[in-house]
C-alpha cells in the first residue's frame, strides 16, 4: 500500500508509537488539549525579547549581534527563515527584517549580520549605536525560503550577492553542524575582497567538509586576485557544475541581482519551479524598476490623506509605510518586501505603483487593498489604515 505524504514527514513514526503507548497506558492529555494557546506561542510567538549578548565585527561594513533571550528560550526555525526587529530611533518606531545566519540545530541565540546601508535608518543605528546588553525585540522566526526535503534537490546551488549571504551562512553551518546528507554549491557575489561577508569562515568550512563548495565572485578584483572575477553568469555556473539536473537554485540579494542572474539560469534551461528567490526588501531606486512611469520622479511631493486622521506629506519614490513610520503611525509590518500581507492598507483614491513581484491577494486587490511596504505613490492619495 503507498504511503501518504504526511508519513514521509521527520518524526512520524515516532508520534504515532507515542499515540500507541499512551492509547495503552490511559496517559491524560486533557490538561494539555485545554490549552493549546500557550504550546502555539511557544512555536510561534508574536514577540520575543532578547539582550544583545555579543557584537562582532565581520568587514568593514559589516556586524552580527548575537541575541540570547531573555527567557532563556528561543523556538526552532528553519535556516534560512528571518525574524524581524522592532526599533524606535529617534521619533520613529520601525521594523526590519534580518536572516538569522547562526546554525537551527542550536537554541542559546539568534545571530543577524547586519550591512551598512547608504543612508539607511535602521542599519547604521544598529551599527553604530546598539551596544552589549542593550534589549532588543523582535517577531518569531518567519519566511519560506528555506530547503524542503520533499520537494527540493540535495544539491542546493546558492547565488548569493553582498548581504544575501546570511541565509545561505545558517543553511551551511546546520548541513556541517549535523552531518546532514545535502550538497551545497555558493557562489558569492561582492564588489571587493576586503568586504565580503564570512570570506574566512567559509573557506575553512569548504575545505573540511566535502559537501560546501565556496565560490567568491569579485567584481572589482585586485591584481594578483586569483578567484572568479566578474559577475555569476551562467557560463561560470555551468563550467562550475558537472551537469544541472536534480539540483535546486535559491538566490538572495539585491534587486539587481535577480534582474541579472534569473535570466542567466534561464538561458541555461533552468525550469522556473527549481528557482527559489528571497525576499529582499522594497527596491533602493524604485525610479529605475522596469514599468515605473519616466514622467514621475522620486522626490516628486505627494499628499496621502488618512481617513479619520491627517494629510502626511510623502513623495513618489518612499514606500507607503515609510511616509506613515515617520508621521509616527505604526501599521503592522513583518517582511517588508510585498509577501507577508501584514501592513496592507486600504487605497481610497489616487493610485501607487507597486514592483511586479509584491504577492496581493485576489481578494484584496478586488477591494482595493495594497502592500504599503512596496507602493510607491504616483499621486495625491486617500489610505485607510
Amino acid at each position: 500500500m503507498k504511503k501518504m505524504i504526511f508519513e514521509e514527514f521527520d518524526g512520524y513514526s515516532d508520534i504515532v508509537e507515542e499515540i500507541a503507548v499512551s492509547r495503552k497506558y490511559g496517559i491524560d492529555y486533557t490538561e494539555k488539549k485545554d490549552s493549546p494557546d500557550q504550546y502555539i506561542n511557544l512555536l510561534h510567538p508574536q514577540r520575543l525579547e532578547f539582550h544583545v549578548s555579543d557584537i562582532f565585527q565581520e568587514t568593514p561594513s559589516t556586524k552580527t549581534l548575537r541575541l540570547v533571550a531573555t527567557n532563556q528560550y528561543l523556538p526552532p526555525f528553519q535556516a534560512g527563515q528571518y525574524i524581524t526587529l522592532f526599533l524606535e530611533i529617534g521619533k520613529i518606531r520601525t521594523t526590519r527584517p534580518y536572516s538569522i545566519s547562526s546554525a537551527p540545530n542550536q537554541t542559546g541565540y539568534y545571530d543577524v549580520t547586519v550591512r551598512r546601508v547608504e543612508g539607511g535608518l535602521v542599519s547604521n543605528y544598529l551599527l553604530d549605536e546598539v551596544v552589549k546588553g542593550q534589549i532588543i525585540e523582535s517577531s518569531g522566526p518567519a519566511g519560506n525560503f528555506y530547503f524542503n526535503p520533499l520537494f527540493h534537490d540535495r544539491q542546493m546551488i546558492c547565488l548569493a550577492g553582498g548581504s544575501g549571504i546570511t541565509p545561505f551562512m545558517s543553511m551551511i553551518r546546520e548541513v556541517v553542524d549535523r552531518g546532514l546528507d545535502r550538497s551545497i554549491y555558493l557562489f558569492h557575489g561582492n564588489k571587493d575582497l576586503d568586504d565580503v561577508i564570512f570570506h574566512e569562515t567559509l573557506n575553512t568550512i569548504s575545505k573540511r567538509s566535502k559537501n560546501i563548495h565556496y565560490l567568491p565572485v569579485i567584481e572589482n578584483s585586485e591584481e594578483g586576485y586569483q578567484g572568479q572575477s566578474g559577475l555569476i553568469t551562467g557560463s561560470l555556473i555551468k563550467e562550475t557544475l558537472d551537469h544541472l539536473e536534480d539540483k535546486t537554485f535559491y538566490l538572495c540579494g539585491p534587486q539587481e541581482m535577480y534582474w541579472f542572474c534569473i535570466p542567466e539560469l534561464e538561458k541555461l534551461g533552468i525550469p522556473a519551479r527549481k528557482i527559489r528567490k528571497e525576499v529582499y526588501g522594497p527596491p533602493a531606486r524604485i525610479s529605475d524598476y522596469p514599468g515605473w512611469p519616466q514622467e514621475i520622479k522620486a522626490q516628486d511631493p505627494v499628499a496621502i490623506k488618512i481617513k479619520g486622521h491627517k494629510i502626511l506629506e510623502g513623495r513618489a519614490g518612499e514606500p507607503l509605510l515609510v511616509t506613515l513610520e515617520k508621521a509616527g503611525l505604526v501599521p503592522p509590518s513583518l517582511c517588508r518586501s510585498g509577501e507577508c500581507s501584514l501592513c496592507r492598507v486600504k487605497l481610497l483614491s489616487g493610485k501607487v505603483f507597486q514592483p511586479p513581484g509584491a504577492l496581493v491577494r485576489k481578494s484584496d486587490a478586488q477591494f482595493g487593498y495594497v502592500h504599503s511596504c512596496v507602493s510607491y505613490p504616483l499621486e495625491d492619495l486617500e489610505v485607510l489604515i
